[in-house]
């Protein structure tokens, strides 16, 4: 079956506000369908729950089929939303998300942030949607053992970057032309499941 339409990208972006020249506005700015994940209200960026209610008023809000793509944090507010979704979607494009659990950096605020605001314990439970889960080799916020073993309890597609670092444009992303190929197989990955006849 293939869509009426084309599906909604809705992308979610990590803590910080992308600057610019990031990848996420470059993919959001050559699809026509696409929307961003609104910030939370000021003092409330880093709150899990103020993330995930922010993805479910964005959600609720279209009536079409949705793709997610989510950087970075993005990535854990997909999965902490996906324990209680209120709508079907067809299938998420995670991106090098952040180990706040056993982040593989010196500086502490990394693993306050999970603990302080309510991003830990990590979902480890498989998502009820396919999903890609595109891997770093030298993320400094998360090992690719650890992101690896992510992929396996959430039941995604790991695909291997290389060494891009957290896939930003500090790490020289910027351009992502990778973004789109992986967005569209995710698609039609989904498009297949929604045919698919269990035996």
């Amino acid at each position: 079956m293939q869509y009426s339409t084309e599906p909604v990208v809705v992308i979610v972006p990590g803590l910080n506000d992308p600057p610019p020249d990031h990848w996420l506005h470059r993919l959001a700015a050559t699809n026509t369908r696409a929307l961003t994940v609104s910030r939370p209200p000021e003092g409330m960026h880093l709150d899990r729950d103020a993330w995930v209610a922010s993805l479910e008023g964005t959600l609720s809000a279209i009536p079409d089929d949705i793709v997610l793509v989510a950087h970075s944090a993005g990535v854990l507010t997909v999965v902490h939303w996906a324990l209680r979704p209120s709508r079907p979607i067809h299938g998420a494009l995670l991106v090098t998300p952040p180990d706040f659990e056993n982040p593989p950096t010196d500086d502490p605020g990394v693993r306050r942030i999970g603990t302080a605001h309510g991003w830990c314990p990590i979902p480890r439970g498989r998502l009820p949607f396919p999903t890609t889960l595109a891997v770093s080799a030298n993320d400094p916020l998360a090992t690719s053992r650890r992101v690896i073993g992510m992929a396996e309890a959430w039941g995604s597609r790991p695909v291997d970057l290389g060494p891009v670092g957290h896939l930003d444009p500090a790490a020289g992303y910027g351009p992502w032309p990778r973004a789109n190929r992986l967005l569209t197989g995710l698609i039609s990955r989904a498009e297949r499941s929604t045919t698919e006849v269990p035996r």
